[in-house]
């Protein structure tokens, strides 16, 4: 079952229908996922939890990642458990998490001995570059995606530039940063609730 195009356009929350997603189908998503992409598989996640199979809106996806950001560990890691367990329970906690690591940890073995051996060449050199600058362009697409479902209010901007220029311009710690302007924001954010 998928979500109506205007629900996941604009963030809306869905009928109380939740999609039955079996482990199986979780495990085959995360593997996906997890395969797709370098560098990060967050641009991936949204593509095919939102946009392809529905799975989440659009706002559930943006809640989800505040979440895994918040939990110590990969946000994406923290997702697939939280997606997992609620659409499976624990079955489905064990198959996305399976899905998400297994692929990637073979290949990063394999990936290991060839860099061992052939890591030095110019060849690889520039290839690798050229990957962390796409992989780069990605995320930076998802984040200006997600940006779209949040209401139009200045103080979150505010946070968002303090974070920017403690951590990016004052190359502050980024636990420290996100740390002292936490409380802050948690208290901005609850009063326009009021």
């Amino acid at each position: 079952m998928t979500v109506p195009e205007p629900a996941r356009e604009h963030g809306e929350a869905r009928d109380c229908i939740t999609p039955k997603v079996s482990p199986l189908e979780l495990f085959i998503a995360f593997s996906q996922l997890a395969l797709s992409g370098f560098g990060g598989v967050l641009p991936w996640a949204h593509r095919t939890l939102v946009e392809r199979k529905g799975w989440l809106t659009q706002r559930e996806f943006v809640e989800t990642l505040a979440m895994g950001q918040l939990l110590p560990g990969p946000n994406i890691g923290n997702m697939a458990v939280m997606i997992g367990y609620r659409f499976a329970g624990y079955a489905g906690v064990a198959a996305a998490f399976a899905g998400l690591v297994g692929g990637p940890f073979l290949i990063m073995i394999a990936t290991g001995m060839l860099y061992t051996h052939y890591g030095t060449l110019p060849a690889v050199q520039q290839a690798l570059s050229g990957m962390s600058s796409v992989a780069a362009g990605l995320v930076l697409a998802t984040g200006l995606k997600m940006t779209a479902t949040l209401k139009r209010r200045w103080r979150p901007w505010l946070f968002v530039a303090l974070a920017l220029a403690g951590v990016g311009a004052l190359r502050w710690p980024l636990l420290a940063v996100v740390g002292g302007l936490a409380p802050f924001a948690i208290a901005a954010a609850w009063g326009e609730a009021d």
